[in-house]
């Protein structure tokens, strides 16, 4: 769990960071136009909440912890590893799998709420130091804007990313073949594959939400 959540840490601080400031300030150079600065704080809080947040960060995760899941796993398989486990009477499901799996359910969560956090955090900079909106206006904006369906509907996604990036990975890192070459290229697969199905489970997932929720 140590390697899933706090070696990807720094990398979500500063791309979330990044990415809200950058947001803040599009959104004001468009909105100073019409004279609603003030909503600033309404973009960045829930493009951040509903879906930047959850989609950025699980990203960062498939590319850094996810491809370090299967690049372990697929260094155990061709070094025959697995199969000493299962040899030694162990599953190797149970022994190596699922904790990878419990691991990415509850570290991605807590990334994600990082990420949204550090991501306003950039939001907060740009609005109070480029647009001279004051601090505590923003701060009271945002928590205006962010409502409780907000919060879950973006929330929920994060499990689903989970699940489907623990299991690309796992599985990919289970079934590699082929030497240290393998390992590499079974691990980029992972890492691609997890890309496109957080992308089109994100679609489906916001679709079904509003359809819901609205």
């Amino acid at each position: 769990m140590y390697e899933q959540g706090i070696q990807s840490v720094m990398i979500i601080v500063m791309t979330s960071l990044a990415s809200g400031a950058v947001l803040a300030l599009q959104g004001y150079t468009a909105m100073v136009r019409f004279g609603a600065k003030e909503y600033i704080a309404h973009l960045v809080g829930l493009s951040l909440v509903r879906e930047l947040g959850p989609v950025f960060t699980a990203l960062i995760f498939s590319g850094k912890a996810g491809a370090r899941i299967t690049a372990e796993l697929g260094t155990m398989s061709v070094n025959d590893q697995v199969l000493a486990t299962r040899t030694l009477g162990v599953d190797p499901v149970e022994f190596l799998i699922v904790p990878r799996m419990v691991a990415c359910f509850l570290v991605l969560p807590i990334l994600t709420i990082i990420g949204e956090i550090v991501g306003i955090a950039g939001g907060y900079l740009i609005a109070t130091l480029e647009a001279g909106i004051p601090g505590t206006f923003y701060i009271n904006q945002t928590i205006k804007a962010i409502q409780y369906v907000d919060f879950w509907g973006g929330f929920a996604k994060v499990f689903f990313f989970a699940i489907i990036i623990g299991w690309i990975c796992c599985y990919q890192g289970y079934s590699t073949k082929g030497g240290s070459l393998g390992v590499g290229r079974f691990t980029t697969k992972a890492v691609a594959f997890s890309y496109i199905f957080v992308i089109l489970s994100n679609a489906v997932l916001t679709k079904i939400i509003l359809t819901l929720w609205g």
